[in-house]
């Protein structure tokens, strides 16, 4: 019983200290508007973090990281495509167990979701969602080095026309010293990868200015 008040207890804590910060932030940010694009869960994170309504599609999924710099290269192009839902993926890395399907060429893995019916009707309407935010200006691009991103699609994606962007690994490149490149101090064994993009969303204000990044 006392164990379980601690841990009662440490959770309502960490829930105040977050909403004690979420609402400053909220604030400092105002009425900005931002689509959020990410190959994990850390966006969804964000969106959570400032209270706002998902206007992007890269909720609740992942995409590897060949597709997921292919997407990014030919961005308009392919985020117009129509999903196909298909039963394998060329990645033999684990089962698949949630919906999964084909943008074009590109893999989106909807790990989150129950349903292609739920994973289609959320794409499409956070698709449409995004789509109505026409200053691209306004688009914010997120990687980190999960599912086979390398060094090399790191130092793509920072070579990409996009205004914003921020990567997380790892490891240091000292080819993108001065970008918005962010090595993560991660000390779990066996570990060649920063955490998941919820656990990462937590660690990013340990060493990035979220807030900055955002407002411009």
């Amino acid at each position: 019983m006392v164990k379980k008040i601690k841990v009662f207890a440490k959770r309502k804590t960490r829930k105040i200290f977050e909403s004690f910060y979420s609402k400053k932030d909220i604030d400092r940010l105002g009425d900005k508007n931002f689509v959020i694009i990410s190959n994990n869960c850390w966006g969804g994170e964000v969106y959570k973090w400032y209270k706002r309504p998902y206007n992007s599609p890269f909720i609740g999924l992942f995409l590897y990281g060949p597709c997921y710099l292919k997407l990014l290269s030919n961005f308009h192009y392919y985020i117009r495509k129509e999903l196909k839902f298909v039963e394998s993926s060329k990645y033999p890395d684990r089962p698949i167990t949630y919906p999964l399907a084909l943008l074009g060429d590109i893999e989106i893995h909807f790990t989150h979701y129950d349903s292609i019916d739920e994973a289609r009707t959320k794409w499409t309407r956070r698709t449409s969602r995004m789509l109505e935010e026409k200053n691209f200006d306004n688009y914010y691009f997120k990687i980190c080095d999960r599912e086979r991103v390398t060094k090399k699609h790191l130092l793509d994606f920072h070579e990409l026309p996009h205004k914003n962007k921020v990567s997380f690994a790892l490891n240091d490149i000292p080819e993108l010293l001065g970008k918005n490149h962010i090595k993560v101090n991660e000390s779990q064994k066996n570990r060649n990868h920063v955490p998941n993009g919820k656990k990462m969303f937590k660690l990013t204000f340990l060493y990035f200015d979220l807030n900055s990044w955002l407002v411009g």
